[in-house]
């Protein structure tokens, strides 16, 4: 009895430490999953921005922080740009590194 009492005793405190570990790693993902995502409505709102080449501009997302790269034709289409991205569900920053004028 005392053997198998000890078994139950590992096998509860296995089980309890599984079911403690699910929350932290759905966090993670949770958070890449965010990423991903805010990363994918930028990207499709500027390439369906009429007045933003969208295509000239690489989207990256960082615990939520947007960074904008690339080059565009004009202050106004960069401008156009980060406001965009500003206004995309979720950001919470967005960097811009983007640069005017015609491409190289």
């Amino acid at each position: 009895m005392n053997m198998q009492s000890a078994r139950i005793s590992i096998a509860a405190t296995l089980l309890t430490a599984a079911l403690l570990s699910i929350p932290a790693c759905g966090k993670r993902v949770s958070a890449d999953t965010d990423d991903v995502t805010i990363t994918t409505r930028v990207k499709t709102a500027l390439l369906n921005a009429p007045d933003v080449d969208g295509l000239g501009i690489d989207v990256s997302t960082n615990q939520r922080v947007v960074t904008l790269s690339g080059r565009v034709a004009s202050t106004a289409a960069r401008d156009r740009a980060i406001d965009i991205a500003r206004d995309t569900a979720g950001v919470v920053e967005v960097r811009s590194t983007l640069e005017v004028g015609a491409g190289g």
